[in-house]
């Protein structure tokens, strides 16, 4: 009977999507440690959060191309934060404003425990995708929540154009196989977007307010 009970709860934890909250999920808190440059970083991360146990390879991917860019954006703003890698990283190496978001509250407990735990000033903030921001930053990251439906996707992405600076970019990473192609055809209606890099069927984009002329 005991070993039934331990399946089942390891099956509601395989179940559980990281864009959702579950009160009731149990607690596992590890450590994930990565580095960057001269840079160390160590997140605390748990149960019921996206990637647990290991740095995104599509998160760590958008994130050194963005760097190796060396752009400096006054303000970021992390949509889908998670426990804090992207934001809490930019925020270490380019000390630009960072807020982050997310509509998981554990991710978002995980979040502030990182910013302190790295020593970095970051706010964080309970959003689901834009519902809670009201500024305008110079860039949006954002690693989509691809299970959460497509629908939630394009949400987060079509409507970063109403969060943007005037030449604020819109940073996101998709794969091949879950409709980069189309995604991008489509964000090309208000955007100016451009491939940056590709990997492992990973594609990196970075969209610009595309400026139509008044007729």
């Amino acid at each position: 009977m005991l070993l039934l009970v331990d399946f089942f709860e390891k099956l509601v934890i395989i179940l559980e999507h990281y864009f959702t909250n579950n009160d009731n999920l149990r607690s596992e808190l590890r450590i994930i440690k990565y580095n960057y440059n001269e840079y160390s970083f160590m997140f605390y991360s748990d149960n019921g959060v996206f990637s647990k146990d290991k740095i995104d390879y599509a998160s760590k991917l958008m994130l050194e191309t963005y760097l190796k860019l060396n752009k400096k954006p006054t303000s970021i703003l992390d949509v889908g934060c998670g426990y804090g890698y992207l934001g809490i990283v930019l925020k270490k190496i380019l000390n630009s404003d960072v807020m982050m978001c997310d509509v998981n509250k554990r991710a978002l407990h995980l979040a502030k425990k990182n910013i302190e735990e790295n020593k970095v000033e970051a706010k964080i903030i309970l959003s689901d995708i834009y519902e809670n921001i009201d500024s305008k930053y110079d860039l949006i990251i954002t690693n989509p929540p691809i299970r959460a439906g497509k629908k939630v996707v394009l949400d987060i992405l079509e409507k970063a154009l109403n969060y943007l600076n005037i030449d604020g970019q819109l940073l996101f990473v998709i794969h091949k196989d879950q409709g980069a192609k189309s995604t991008i055809k489509t964000l090309e209606k208000n955007y100016i977007c451009n491939i940056v890099e590709k990997s492992k069927g990973f594609f990196v984009v970075i969209c610009e307010k595309r400026w139509h002329k008044a007729s």
